[in-house]
């Protein structure tokens, strides 16, 4: 068993310190929503205003559970592509997924406090979820190349960035992005790819580790990941939707999904050596769709209009993987572990273009009544003094530029706050990681010897000759 090259006690204690922090933040400003409490009234009692309440709320779980799924198996089975970072892949994402969700409750909360406090619901849980999704994926773009004290450090900076850039898009500027592509996957893959260009020695040479790469076996657990994800992708664009408005972002989801998934096959075989499909392609650019999709999934696209988004995303994916990427990492020095540029990064921004073209197309007679639900900021009424950038009335062009700046906007914020949380990352206080000790779980883990691996393989494959 390796027992050199953790952290240490102080930095696990400093983890607990974090926790403890947090309890006592949760003591002193978190509450139950008022709809939660006791309200003294007999089962017999129950109110009109009471039922409809529960109506509201109770059909959320199903969404929730989706959406954890995708989080702590989805994401962390992704990540176990590398041969030996399994341990690391599903237990740090378990373990940093666990806590940047209560962080994200507070810093999201800060945005909407009542009478000073914090009110907790279950769409204050299914929110801080689709946030922790953002750290996770900026952990994706540094993968067994930083240590857990870096990334605590990362994801803790990160949340607050992101709640704040999540209340100036959403509330202030009234951009409409219900399946987080602009708030969510941009600004997590250019955050993270910031952090990564940051942290990458300028002696590093790109040069790959010895245990920078995929096995049979850890690939095929990685297809668990995107499998999970897959499946369950409808139902992180529609959770913070109802109604038709949710049905139509369920169904706008599986089409984009279905139509990506066989384009990344096709294309995959197309361009990777002697025409065979790659298992990166299939593992990351099948997923594609459910990224470019999700800033336009409640709009009016039309069941061709998904199919068309997925089959474009999946091209701009599996060509990034096959291209992009070696020149980034030869010629930038951006080293993306998992490739979050071409699964989170550039479909988003295609979902944020489609969503500005659409916008600009936006009808009342195609809308009706929900237009100006999905664009609050198209409605001419009063909105008692709420304060939007560039205010209310837009017309469907104005509509369509503030969803083009919204992603800008998030890029930079992303570029920017990503460069200081390098910066910060690269103090000579924090441990970083030596290049042979990058994607080798015994670095942090109790792990099996090298020897006792080969010894299991070689009974394994005497059973099999008898």
């Amino acid at each position: 068993m390796n027992t050199t090259g953790g952290p240490g006690i102080s930095g696990y204690m400093l983890l607990l310190g974090v926790q403890i922090l947090l309890l006592i933040v949760y003591a002193a400003v978190v509450r139950y929503d008022d709809r939660l409490l006791p309200n003294g009234k007999d089962d017999n009692d129950t109110d009109e205003e009471d039922l409809i309440i529960q109506d509201d709320h109770v059909p959320s779980y199903p969404h929730f559970q989706d959406i954890h799924v995708m989080i702590f198996v989805g994401f962390a089975f992704l990540m176990t592509f590398l041969k030996r970072y399994g341990y690391s892949a599903t237990g740090f994402n378990l373990f940093f997924a666990a806590l940047i969700v209560q962080w994200a409750i507070v810093a999201r909360g800060i945005f909407d406090l009542e009478d000073g406090q914090i009110k907790l619901s279950l769409d204050n849980i299914i929110g801080a979820d689709i946030a922790a999704a953002a750290v996770l994926i900026s952990m994706g773009a540094m993968l067994g190349r930083i240590t857990p004290i870096q990334l605590l450090l990362m994801g803790l900076i990160e949340i607050v960035v992101f709640a704040a850039n999540e209340h100036l898009q959403l509330e202030m500027m009234s951009i409409t992005d219900v399946g987080g592509s602009i708030t969510v996957h941009a600004f997590g893959a250019y955050f993270g790819l910031t952090v990564s260009f940051m942290l990458r020695p300028k002696s590093d040479h790109n040069n790959a580790g010895k245990m920078e790469g995929p096995s049979y076996v850890s690939d095929l657990f990685a297809m668990i990941g995107t499998l999970f994800l897959w499946i369950f992708w409808p139902s992180f664009n529609s959770a913070l939707l109802d109604g038709v408005d949710q049905e139509r972002a369920i169904l706008n989801t599986y089409l984009a999904l279905a139509s990506c998934t066989v384009t990344a096959f096709i294309i995959s075989a197309v361009v990777s050596h002697d025409h065979k499909l790659s298992m990166v392609h299939v593992q990351n650019s099948t997923l594609a769709g459910g990224v470019a999709v999700g800033t336009v999934c409640n709009l009016m696209i039309g069941p061709h209009g998904a199919m068309l988004n997925g089959m474009i995303a999946a091209l701009v994916s599996v060509v990034g993987y096959r291209y992009l990427t070696p020149i980034l990492t030869s010629k930038l020095r951006l080293h993306d572990s998992c490739g979050v540029n071409n699964l989170h990064g550039m479909p988003a921004i295609l979902s944020a273009i489609f969503s500005a073209v659409y916008a600009a197309l936006a009808k009342e007679e195609t809308y009706h009544n929900s237009l100006t639900t999905i664009f609050p900021a198209m409605d001419a009424t009063a909105h008692n003094g709420t304060f939007v950038i560039g205010g209310y009335s837009r017309s469907p062009l104005t509509q369509g530029s503030y969803q083009l700046l919204a992603v800008g906007l998030t890029i930079l914020i992303a570029i920017v706050s990503g460069a200081v949380t390098g910066l910060v990352l690269r103090s000579p206080c924090i441990r970083k990681l030596e290049k042979h000790e990058h994607h080798d779980d015994s670095v942090y883990w109790e792990t099996p010897d090298d020897d006792e691996i080969v010894s299991n393989v070689e009974r394994l494959n005497f059973k099999d000759s008898l």
